[in-house]
């Protein structure tokens, strides 16, 4: 089966240093909605400390074209629709887990906005959510939602620069031999059918195509894999290869979201470091 490479454009049109809450800027954008969990007491319990007590039944990861400002990130934010018309209601969103240096791109909502008989149809972001720059409002972004029962996909895959490996974002990549890191970033928590965390046999799976500086390509598999054990939706490959990463891809069948359906074959192409 021939595989597809899906690209995205990540852009952000700068303004004028001006911050007042009616200056709308534009550039921002939601690449994916998820509806991982419905009618969850694992959502209720893994969400208790984090929202407050007020939770709800209802999972959804949205992630952001950029990282997002969590003091401007509030539950009203977001306006979820179902198939039949209904509005939910959202009563938290957090960042946690995959709040983590660069990381904070994925909000989860957590409350009661649909059912696997009227799904999810539509998220909208209704309020002033800034990027965490301050340059760039994702009011007024939208995206249709990923259906309950379909598995998890890569989103997002990005080039790591060096001088975030000196703030700390190699994360358990090893140091020895280390070239490169890709992030990869699904549309949600990932892990082994069951609920483990990924292994040896798992990290081989995944492919990134790397080219040369003679333009030659090649297609390796990572060394390590880091960001493991905090239950997100990010695996940070670490190469031992140079060059530019070109894609990510990981096989059919390995991988589950948190309502244990098993992910499809998957690839995207990786946003070069700046």
């Amino acid at each position: 089966m021939k595989r597809a490479v899906f690209s995205l454009a990540i852009s952000a049109v700068l303004v004028a240093p001006s911050f007042a809450q009616d200056t709308q800027t534009q550039g921002g954008e939601i690449l994916s909605a998820f509806y991982g969990l419905d009618d969850s007491r694992r959502i209720r319990v893994a969400t208790l400390r984090t929202c407050s007590g007020n939770t709800g039944p209802d999972g959804m990861p949205v992630i952001f074209s950029l990282e997002v400002d969590d003091s401007t990130l509030d539950a009203d934010d977001f306006k979820v629709t179902t198939q039949g018309g209904e509005v939910g209601v959202v009563n938290c969103v957090t960042l946690r887990p995959a709040d983590e240096l660069g990381e904070k791109r994925t909000a989860l909502l957590i409350g009661q906005y649909g059912s696997a008989d009227d799904q999810p149809a539509s998220v909208e972001i209704v309020g002033d959510l800034m990027s965490l720059e301050g340059d760039v409002n994702f009011k007024g972004a939208t995206a249709n939602v990923i259906a309950f029962e379909d598995g998890p996909t890569l989103i997002l895959a990005e080039e790591l620069p060096a001088n975030y490996w000196d703030l700390g974002g190699e994360g358990d990549c090893p140091r020895d031999g280390l070239k490169n890191i890709v992030r990869a970033v699904w549309v949600g928590g990932i892990t082994k059918p069951g609920g483990d965390e990924i292994d040896a046999k798992e990290m081989a799976m995944y492919r990134v195509t790397v080219r040369s500086e003679d333009g030659t390509t090649q297609t390796v598999t990572p060394m390590a894999v880091g960001d493991l054990g905090d239950n997100d939706n990010n695996h940070d490959l670490c190469l031992d290869v140079t060059g530019m990463p070109l894609s990510v891809y990981f096989p059919a069948g390995a991988l589950t979201d948190p309502n244990e359906d098993i992910n499809p074959e998957t690839e995207i192409a990786v946003i070069p470091a700046e």
